[in-house]
């Protein structure tokens, strides 16, 4: 689930009249010298990342990685996200210089709450999310992101695992699935857990954000471009003649600034959220957070408690055991993990959280939702286990290399085309899978 998004300004990202002319591709491929540039390209609309276009951005990554003419690959997003993300976010927050608009992502969340009554509606997209991103994890060539706007959930997914990622002083990210009912995915639950101290606890479980130097300062990308800058930036990327990563990072270096944090930012808060967000559970760190907000200097807290109460109980728990279980996790076993648990959330498994999260938010917009279970004492150990349980069936599991070895041989195959869940082999997993749901389904 996520939201990238970058205006659509031609100011900001001039194209040549060419591709102007095809605007009305989601997905723009460029070949220009030793650069190969992708375009998430929808001026009017919020991009998302569906299973159509997560299937065209794979198709050009593998192109990409097997040219020998291709030595680095550039992506720019004029405003996207991937398969659904947030009213919840302030239209205030949403408003990008140069859109002349709002950014909303709530006719994504549509999707998945139209599909709610049909089993695994929104398999296809899922999968081949989750498979794209193992690939931007463990590319072999140098690949850059340039952001200049916000970048929420597993949007960030086209930006923090890149080898380059470039942001503006109007980029935000922030991971507020648990506002839904939904986790952190799309590889958060390896990246959130290597952020510093238990930043990525704090992030993944209250959705706060990160603006602009933050979100470098943070981890999460690897340099800071003033946005007037970012244009020259460009034309300097693609005038290089290989696809050295020294030169590369000299060359964004030219560009980029040195980052000072505020000192009211929340990075400057690590010995507070440490403490707190160490704690053994979720019922633990909130109050623990609640004795903390109380001591002289700490109001900043009071809102973001706030926030935490209102998320999910299930949601919690689950994002919770999913950034602890990925801090000694591979890439790999995360993708997998999450791609269960997303399958396993959407089926309503243990709780119908998700879809309630969207109807508060998006359908009845009454930002009211009635959690079920309602409280985090009534979300037990053993209905967590259903989530987290791998698939009886390999087959079933996201079909991504586990072990070193496999890599090479394996790296691109695992495509949805080829896997159990597409035709003519996905009626046989639908009743495997009604099987397996009549033996371990706990309704809460």
């Amino acid at each position: 689930m996520a939201i990238i998004s970058i205006p659509s300004s031609t100011t900001m990202f001039p194209m040549p009249q060419q591709v102007l002319r095809q605007n009305r591709e989601v997905v723009m491929a460029e070949e220009i010298g030793r650069a190969r540039i992708l375009t998430l390209n929808r001026p009017n609309h919020l991009n998302y990342i569906s299973g159509k276009v997560a299937l065209t951005l794979g198709h050009n990554f593998e192109k990409y990685e097997n040219d020998d003419n291709a030595d680095f690959v550039i992506i720019k997003i004029t405003s996207t996200c991937t398969h659904s993300k947030l009213e919840s976010i302030d239209d205030s927050e949403s408003k990008l210089e140069g859109t002349g608009r709002t950014f909303s992502a709530g006719g994504d969340l549509h999707m998945f709450y139209e599909g709610r009554n049909t089993r695994d509606s929104c398999l296809e997209g899922v999968y081949r999310m989750y498979w794209l991103c193992y690939h931007i994890h463990t590319y072999k060539k140098p690949h850059i992101a340039l952001v200049h706007g916000m970048s929420v959930g597993g949007g960030a997914s086209l930006m923090a695992p890149m080898k380059f990622s470039v942001v503006t002083e109007k980029a935000f990210s922030s991971t507020p699935e648990t506002n839904i009912g939904f986790h952190p995915d799309c590889g958060f639950s390896y990246m959130l857990p290597r952020l510093p101290g238990r930043l990525g606890e704090y992030l993944g479980l209250t959705g706060e954000k990160l603006r602009g130097k933050e979100v470098v300062a943070a981890g999460l990308a690897t340099h800071f471009v003033p946005s007037q800058k970012l244009f020259q930036l460009e034309k300097r990327l693609l005038s290089i003649k290989s696809g050295d990563e020294d030169t590369i990072r000299s060359v964004i270096n030219e560009f980029s600034t040195n980052i000072h944090i505020d000192e009211r930012s929340i990075l400057n808060k690590l010995s507070i959220i440490n403490e707190c967000f160490s704690k053994d559970s979720v019922e633990e760190i909130i109050e623990s957070f609640e004795a903390e907000s109380s001591r002289k200097g700490n109001d900043w807290i009071m809102p973001v408690l706030k926030s935490l109460k209102k998320a999910s109980p299930t949601a919690l728990k689950i994002t919770l055991r999913s950034i602890r279980e990925g801090r000694t996790q591979t890439i790999s076993e995360c993708l997998r993990k999450e791609f269960r648990i997303s399958m396993n959330i959407q089926r309503t498994i243990i709780s119908g959280d998700f879809y309630e999260g969207i109807r508060a938010q998006i359908i009845d917009k009454d930002k009211s939702p009635k959690w079920n279970p309602s409280t985090l004492d009534k979300v037990h150990d053993d209905q967590l286990d259903l989530i987290f349980k791998p698939f009886e069936d390999h087959d079933l599991e996201l079909q991504i290399p586990i072990k070193e070895e496999e890599e090479e041989e394996s790296r691109w195959r695992g495509k949805y085309e080829n896997s159990s869940y597409s035709s003519p082999n996905q009626v046989n997993i639908q009743k495997a899978f009604r099987s397996m749901s009549s033996r371990e389904s706990v309704l809460v």
